[in-house]
C-alpha cells in the first residue's frame, strides 16, 4: 500500500468506527450504453424496480447467512449502470435490508453514482433523505464534442448545472472525468480540467481512456479506425492532472483518484487495502472470507 493510501485509510478509521465491511450494489441498467463501457449493463427503460428490490433482498439475506461479520458496514457503493435511475424508496429499501443483515455504521459512507441527465433538486433531496451521503457524478468531459464522441447524452452546460445542484444538496460530491482521448492535447485538457476543478468537487476520479475488448471502441480500435494519444502525450496529460489537482488541494491517494484530506472514498480504500466487501447484484464483485 502507498503511504498516501495508508494515510487515507488511517483517516477513515479515525472517523469513529473500525475499518470493517463494505458493500457494493450493482444496478445494471442505463438509458444508453457508452462505447467505452465493458461493465454488465443493459438498456431497458421499463424496469420493475419493486421486483429488483425483492431480488436484492433475497441476495442480501443469502449472503448474510454465508458471512459472519460482527463489525458494522462502513461503506455502501451503488454503482452501475446508472443507479441514479433507481427510485429513492428502492435505494432506502436496500439500505434497510443491509442494515438488518449486517448493521450500518451511524457514520457509514453511502455513495450513489449518477448521470447528469434527469437530475433536479427535488430528486437529489429525496436521494439524500433515502440515505445517500456521497454523490458521484459521471461527467466524463466538459467538452461537447468529446461528450458526443464518448456517447454521453448530456451537454457540458447540463453537467455543470447538475453538479452545482448536487454540490448544494450533498456534503460530499465527486466528479468522474475521462482523458487521454483521441487527438486530445495537453493544453485542451488543462483548460477542461481547470473548469471541472472550479466546480469545487471534494473528490475527482480522472481515468485515462482505455480500450476494452467487446466494446464499440474496441471494435473501432481493432479495425484501425480509432487511435489513442502517443505515450509522451499521455504522460503529459497525466502530469497536468496531478499538478492541477494538487494546486487546488486534491491529493492523489491512488492511481486515478484525488480528494481533499478526509474526503477519500472509503469504498476505494477498502478495495485497495484488500478489506472485505460484498458484491450484490448481477456482475457485482466482492472479496470476503466465508
Amino acid at each position: 500500500m502507498s503511504e498516501r493510501l495508508g494515510a487515507a485509510a488511517a483517516k477513515a478509521s479515525e472517523k469513529g468506527e473500525p475499518e470493517a465491511l463494505g458493500i457494493y450494489v450493482h444496478w445494471p441498467f442505463c438509458l444508453s450504453i457508452c462505447p467505452y463501457c465493458d461493465f454488465n449493463v443493459h438498456v431497458f427503460k421499463n424496469v420493475d424496480q419493486d421486483s429488483w428490490l425483492r431480488a436484492y433482498t433475497a441476495e442480501i439475506q443469502h449472503l448474510s447467512n454465508l458471512t459472519d461479520y460482527t463489525s458494522p458496514v462502513t461503506s455502501v457503493f451503488f454503482g452501475g449502470g446508472t443507479p441514479s435511475l433507481v427510485r429513492p424508496d428502492i435505494l432506502e429499501g436496500v439500505l434497510n435490508e443491509i442494515n438488518s443483515a449486517w448493521g450500518l455504521s451511524p457514520n457509514a459512507e453511502i455513495t450513489l453514482e449518477a448521470n447528469p441527465v434527469g437530475l433536479d433538486r427535488s430528486l437529489l433531496e429525496d436521494l439524500k433523505k433515502a440515505g445517500i451521503t456521497r454523490f458521484s457524478m459521471g461527467v466524463q468531459s466538459l467538452d461537447d464534442a468529446a461528450l458526443s464522441f464518448l456517447g454521453r447524452t448530456h451537454s457540458s452546460a447540463e453537467a455543470i448545472a447538475a453538479f452545482a445542484l448536487a454540490r448544494d444538496v450533498f456534503d460530499y460530491a465527486s466528479l468522474d472525468m475521462i482523458y487521454a482521448r483521441p487527438e486530445q492535447t495537453v493544453d485542451a485538457w488543462k483548460a477542461e480540467l481547470t473548469t471541472a476543478l472550479a466546480l469545487a468537487p471534494d473528490h475527482l476520479s480522472a481515468y485515462q481512456l482505455t480500450i476494452e475488448q467487446g466494446t464499440n471502441f474496441g471494435k473501432l480500435y481493432q479495425a484501425g479506425r480509432l487511435f489513442l494519444p502517443e505515450e509522451d502525450v499521455q504522460i503529459g496529460l497525466y502530469d497536468v492532472t496531478q499538478s492541477l489537482c494538487h494546486d487546488v488541494g486534491l491529493v492523489a491517494y491512488e492511481v486515478s483518484n484525488h480528494a481533499r484530506p478526509g474526503h477519500e472514498s472509503r469504498h476505494n480504500i477498502q478495495c485497495w487495502q484488500g478489506a472485505p466487501y460484498i458484491g450484490i447484484g448481477p456482475g457485482a464483485h466482492g472479496r470476503v472470507d466465508i
